[in-house]
């Protein structure tokens, strides 16, 4: 997310999981032109979070998508953890590819 905010135009699309996406607050998301795609953990973040960080995304008109995977803890994508979660990391795979997609198509 740094990244794309210190490089808007030259960043189409970004994707994060498994942490606090919004640390450096709404500023950082005012420089944002890339596509976003945040997909978190029940076990990172909680409904109420997940609501401020989303309105803060509106609020800074970036396209985006994020949600909390159902059934997921932290380190749900890796499959050498007792955190794996295979349906959880299909379900990443299937809500992370169409967003990069569309973004990098745009670019």
């Amino acid at each position: 997310m740094r990244t794309a905010a210190a490089h808007p135009g030259q960043v189409a699309a970004a994707a994060g999981f498994h942490g606090p996406v919004h640390a450096d607050g709404p500023d950082l998301f005012s420089k944002l032109t890339a596509q976003v795609h945040l997909g978190h953990a029940e076990s990172d973040i909680t409904p109420e979070a997940l609501t401020e960080l989303n309105q803060a995304l509106d609020a800074a008109g970036v396209g985006y998508t994020s949600e909390i995977y159902p059934g997921t803890i932290h380190g749900f994508t890796m499959s050498d953890t007792d955190a794996f979660s295979a349906p959880g990391l299909k379900h990443h795979w299937d809500r992370l590819l169409p967003r990069l997609d569309r973004g990098l198509a745009n670019s």
